[in-house]
C-alpha cells in the first residue's frame, strides 16, 4: 500500500514520513478515527515505508523485492491481529492466523471496510468477534522471533477495542517494553474502549473524517462518476469513503434499516394512549433482536443519524440534510417537527446507551423493548 494510494490526510502522511526519515518511530502508536477514514490503509503504508526503507512521498524506494511483497501483504515482518470468531472450519480457540487468507482478500477488496464488512467476509455476522488470550500468545510468539530481513517487525492490531481484558493485560508488558525494532500500531474507532493502561503506553494519532472533495475526487477517479453525482454521494458519506461506496453500490442495508425505522416510529406514535400498540413495539424488538449484534448496532447508528437529520430539518438547516427516504408514505417534513430541542438529547442518549449494552452482549430483546418504550415517551415530549 503506497502513501499515494491512501486518500487525503496529507498532514498525517507528512507526520509519519517525517518520523520514519528521522528515525524517531514510537514503538507503540494508537491510530484512532471514524469508520472509512482510511486508518488501516495508512497503517499498512506506514509499515511498508519503514520495512522497505523507502524514501520520498510516493513510498517507492529502491527495495523492489520488499515493496512487491506488500502488494499481497506477504512480507514476513508484517504481522496482523484482528477480531475473529468460531466458524464451521475453526470451531475453537480462533486466532488471526487461522484467517490470514480471508484477511488479505478483505483488504484487497475493501481496504476501507468496517468491522461489519469483515464479519460478513468471515460469515459470522451473528457473532461478536474478539481477540482473547490465545491471540495475545500468538502475538508474543510472532514478535519473539528475529526479524526476517534484519530490520523492523511491525504488528498491526486492527479494532484494538475488541481485545478483551485478558488479552490486553497479557500484552501490556510487551507493548511497554517490546523487543528492539518492534513497532505496534493499534487501530481503533473508539479509543474510549481501550483500557487506560494500554492507551498510556501509546502515542495517539487521531484521524479526521475525509473531506467531501477528497471523497468526490476518489469516486470520479475510481468509479468514473460524474461531478454532480460524486458530490452528492460525498456529502451523504459524512467523511467515510466506505460509506460512499456503500451508498453507490446500495449494499449498506439502509433500505432495510429505513423500513425498520419507519415501522418503529409509527408504532411508537400509535402507542400513546393505546396499550395494545405496545405489543407492536415488542414484536418489532423481537424482529431486530433476531439480527446479528453488529447489524443491531449498525441499525441503531442509522436511527441516530435519522433523528439528527430530522432535527436539522426541523431547525431549517435543510442544506445539511442528505438522507434520501425511499418510502413515499413517509415525509420528513411531517416527522421532523417532533424532533426538537426538547427531546433530541434524550433520544440520542437512549440510543447510545442501547448501543453500549448491545456491544457488551446484553439481552437485545430487553434492551430494544426498553428503548422502544422510552422512545414513545420522548417523541410525545413536545406535544405534552
Amino acid at each position: 500500500m503506497l502513501f499515494s494510494e491512501v486518500l487525503g490526510l496529507p498532514h498525517i502522511k507528512n507526520h509519519l514520513i517525517t518520523t520514519a526519515n528521522r528515525g524517531r518511530v514510537p514503538h507503540a502508536q494508537l491510530f484512532t478515527g471514524n469508520y472509512g477514514s482510511g486508518i488501516l490503509p495508512m497503517a499498512i503504508a506506514y509499515a511498508q515505508y519503514i520495512l522497505c526503507n523507502n524514501a520520498g512521498d510516493e513510498n517507492e524506494g529502491e527495495n523492489f523485492s520488499c515493496n512487491a511483497k506488500f502488494k499481497n501483504l506477504s512480507h514476513p515482518d508484517l504481522h496482523f491481529a484482528f477480531p475473529v470468531a468460531t466458524t464451521d472450519k475453526v470451531k475453537s480457540h480462533p486466532v488471526s492466523g487461522n484467517f490470514l487468507d480471508s484477511w488479505r482478500a478483505f483488504i484487497k477488496e475493501q481496504p476501507y471496510g468496517s468491522l461489519f464488512d469483515w464479519y460478513q467476509k468471515l460469515g459470522v455476522e451473528n457473532k461478536q468477534g474478539q481477540m482473547g488470550v490465545d491471540e495475545a500468545q500468538e502475538i508474543m510468539r510472532s514478535l519473539s522471533l528475529k526479524s526476517y530481513e534484519g530490520g523492523y517487525k511491525v504488528m498491526i492490531i486492527w479494532m484494538a477495542e475488541k481485545m478483551n481484558t485478558a488479552c490486553s493485560n497479557k500484552l501490556l508488558k510487551l507493548i511497554e517494553e517490546p523487543p528492539d525494532k518492534t513497532l505496534f500500531i493499534l487501530i481503533t474507532e473508539d479509543e474510549e474502549q481501550i483500557i487506560q493502561t494500554i492507551k498510556s503506553r501509546c502515542q495517539i494519532l487521531r484521524f479526521p473524517p475525509l473531506g467531501e472533495s477528497v471523497i468526490a475526487d476518489a469516486l470520479k477517479d475510481n468509479v468514473q462518476l460524474k461531478e454532480s453525482q460524486a458530490r452528492k454521494i460525498a456529502i451523504q458519506a459524512n467523511g467515510s469513503y466506505a460509506a460512499a461506496l456503500n451508498l453507490l453500490n446500495k449494499d449498506a442495508g439502509d433500505e432495510i434499516f429505513e423500513e425498520l425505522f419507519i415501522k418503529w416510529v409509527r408504532s411508537a406514535f400509535k402507542a400513546k394512549g393505546n396499550k395494545a400498540s405496545i405489543l407492536d413495539l415488542i414484536d418489532w424488538s423481537e424482529e431486530v433482536a433476531g439480527m446479528g449484534r453488529e447489524a443491531q448496532k449498525n441499525f441503531l447508528l442509522f436511527c441516530l443519524d435519522f433523528f439528527r437529520q430530522a432535527f436539522l430539518f426541523n431547525y431549517k438547516a435543510k442544506e445539511l440534510v442528505y438522507m434520501d427516504i425511499k418510502d413515499p408514505g413517509f415525509k420528513m417534513e411531517k416527522f421532523a417537527p417532533f424532533i426538537d430541542g426538547f427531546n433530541i438529547e434524550g433520544i440520542t442518549t437512549e440510543l447510545e446507551t442501547a448501543i453500549y449494552h448491545i456491544e457488551r452482549n446484553g439481552n437485545a430483546r430487553l434492551i430494544l423493548t426498553d428503548l422502544s418504550i422510552k422512545l414513545t415517551r420522548l417523541l410525545h415530549k413536545k406535544a405534552a
